[in-house]
């Protein structure tokens, strides 16, 4: 016979309660069913005494959902010995489902649920034994008894887990609900005004962060991510740093940007993914540093920045400056270098390198040719050129500085060759 509707017999080893008078398992089930109600409320009051903190909530009956609960586990228990078609019954186990959830919506673990539930199965179990004297029911079945009942145990805590899985997932979903509204907060685009309206951003952010206990940083950076795969997990950035993953590219917003130790966090979080990191900036100014981060991973996408790892875009302001805004420094380029128009490629590149190494290190033909890694004769041979070319305007400081511009742009897009360093 099965008792708990999990055999605890070995397989092929037939239930002791088969041996047993039906007349005498309907007597021992009687007894013990009128008194699952009194039973029921002495293993509350005694789970009360061993866990006082214990919460008692009320159903929608205006009953204790712990009590209710004991007394349906003990009688879908003992009812389990009086079904003779051998099929298992609806158990009522949902209220323990609910325990579980409970304990997981007010954050506390499922140890102490747990040893309410052993404290429980010790005392009816007990009781149990005392009415299995009193009806002459034979030890081999009250020891499959007691095993079922340990079995019967382990079901109630399965559906606590189940209970408190789904909680903990609906509060993970809600977490990133509320982290998500708020990292959209912080990254709205807001026209500038005065301390007022930082103010009332501050205090916005702040009603949005309280939900999810998330502290108000000074400073933050924003970073902007590149998907590896579209299964990809996210990047395990901790609490404390808010992670959008929603986005079309997925954002994170890095509290404190610049504490010993977090560089070192975020590149070990997001390992296996690129994206860029923008500066840090006052966290009302947040997009900003979205801007920069938004602006670099489009650089990235393009080959015109490195696309392994997190980059941090205060590495290459250089490159943030010169390289978006491409119509302007194309309209500068073409009049600033037009005196190269009649030279060929190879001799077009050779005087631009040239040039550029001369208003980088404003030295003489030693400086310029060991930045080249040539003979000095020939940067000499290669400055007359360029005198010819440009004349006076080599010496204009406003004309050097456009030079010196698009001729970096034009170095970052390989288009011209590395110095040495």
């Amino acid at each position: 016979m099965n008792v708990t509707g999990t055999d605890a017999s070995p397989v092929g080893t037939p239930s002791a309660w088969v041996d047993v008078p039906r007349l005498q398992v309907r007597q021992f089930a009687d007894r013990a069913l009128a008194e699952v109600p009194e039973l029921a409320r002495q293993i509350l009051d005694a789970i009360c005494q061993e866990h006082p903190r214990m919460p008692l909530i009320l159903d929608e009956h205006g009953d204790l959902m712990a009590l209710v609960g004991i007394r349906r586990a003990l009688e879908d228990f003992v009812q389990h010995l009086v079904r003779e078609d051998g099929r298992r019954p609806h158990l009522h186990l949902e209220v323990f489902q609910e325990f579980g959830r409970g304990e997981g919506l007010h954050g506390r673990s499922l140890n102490s649920l747990q040893a309410v539930y052993r404290l429980g199965v010790r005392l009816a179990w007990r009781r149990l034994a005392e009415i299995g004297q009193q009806v002459n029911i034979p030890p081999p079945a009250m020891y499959e008894l007691a095993e079922s009942g340990f079995a019967f145990l382990d079901g109630l805590v399965d559906e606590s887990v189940r209970g408190y899985a789904e909680a903990a997932a609906r509060q993970a979903g809600e977490r990133l609900r509320l982290q998500r509204k708020l990292t959209q907060a912080i990254l709205r685009e807001r026209e500038s005004g005065g301390g007022g309206d930082v103010a009332e951003s501050l205090a916005e952010f702040a009603a949005h962060a309280a939900r999810i206990g998330w502290a108000l940083p000074e400073r933050v950076a924003v970073g902007v991510l590149l998907r590896p795969s579209r299964e990809c997990v996210a990047p395990a950035v901790g609490a404390e740093v808010l992670l959008d993953m929603e986005s079309e590219q997925p954002l994170m917003v890095v509290p404190d940007p610049q504490v010993a130790g977090r560089a070192e966090q975020l590149r070990r979080a997001t390992n296996g993914w690129t994206g860029a990191l923008g500066p840090a900036v006052p966290l009302a100014e947040a997009v900003k540093s979205l801007r920069w981060a938004t602006a670099a991973v489009g650089l990235m996408e393009r080959g015109l920045l490195p696309s392994v790892g997190l980059l941090h875009c205060t590495e290459h302001t250089e490159a943030l400056v010169l390289l978006p805004p491409e119509e302007l420094i194309g309209d500068l380029t073409d009049r600033c270098l037009a005196p190269l128009a009649g030279c060929g490629p190879t001799q077009g590149r050779r005087l631009a390198e040239t040039l550029l190494a001369w208003l980088e290190t404003r030295g003489g033909a030693p400086e310029v040719a060991a930045r080249l890694g040539v003979h000095p004769q020939t940067v000499r041979y290669r400055m007359r050129q360029i005198r010819e070319l440009w004349g006076a305007e080599v010496d204009d400081p406003d004309r050097r500085f456009e030079l010196e511009l698009v001729l970096r742009a034009q170095r970052l897009r390989g288009q011209l060759t590395e110095p040495i360093r």
